[in-house]
């Protein structure tokens, strides 16, 4: 069994792909449009959405995140309740993740030494996703 986050980005998708991309080194599986989806009993997409994403997966790491536009339907919500994670092998890469989520975002908590590790922080990036970002401790790796 895997569980894979799937965030909504209200049309944003396209940006956020692209920033974790650049943040993260994500790299992009698939991205289907709106338009590109098989006709549907019932479904009518909207001409403004066409262009939208309906589904993209990214790999981040051993990590598949599953992203989406989301649609006009759907109640629109925060990202709240919940954060990803990101585990670094050493300072140099938490550091450097934690800036490149940080561009734009909001930190929550400055990327430090704690107890158990040499680095860890807290942020929410540009896009309201929230983040931890923590090395691997050295009896970890």
């Amino acid at each position: 069994m895997e569980i894979q986050p799937y965030l909504f980005f209200d049309g944003r998708c396209e940006e956020a792909i692209a920033f974790y991309r650049d943040a993260l080194g994500a790299q992009e599986l698939m991205k289907m449009r709106f338009k590109d989806a098989p006709p549907s009993d019932g479904y009518q997409i909207a001409p403004e959405s066409a262009d939208k994403i309906m589904h993209a997966a990214l790999l981040i790491g051993r990590t598949h995140l599953l992203l989406s536009d989301g649609s006009d339907s759907q109640n629109k919500t925060s990202h709240s309740g919940f954060s990803l994670s990101v585990t670094a092998n050493d300072v140099a890469s938490g550091e450097k993740y934690f800036n490149a989520l940080a561009q734009g975002g909001q930190i929550t908590m400055p990327f430090q030494k704690m107890f158990w590790t040499d680095g860890f922080g807290m942020l929410v990036d540009k896009f309201g996703v929230p983040w931890m970002v923590n090395v691997t401790h050295e009896g970890d790796k």
